[in-house]
């Protein structure tokens, strides 16, 4: 079982409602992934595999060379593109 942290700046508004969209492509596909939810402020303290975010953030925590698999979701409510995200996370993850 993979944990993945879906976060943004605040932690309210973008990365609330792609939390839900990822939870619901995880459980409709039976993805091996628990999904939590925080601001980047819980990124220091998050023992996981993923961070899930926004391009423009994931792009920003690259450069810190963070050990996660960082995944940037354009479309935080299109379900194909979440799903293709995680399924090559996966892959690459192994």
């Amino acid at each position: 079982m993979y944990k993945a942290l879906v976060a943004c700046r605040a932690g309210v508004g973008s990365s609330l409602m792609l939390k839900i969209k990822v939870s619901e492509v995880v459980k409709m596909n039976n993805f091996p992934i628990e999904v939590e939810h925080s601001s980047l402020d819980g990124v220091p303290g998050f023992g996981g595999q993923m961070i899930i975010t926004l391009p423009d953030v994931a792009e920003e925590l690259a450069q810190k060379n963070l050990p996660y698999k960082l995944i940037g979701i354009s479309n935080i409510v299109d379900k194909d593109e979440i799903k293709a995200k995680l399924e090559a996370a996966l892959a690459e993850l192994g």
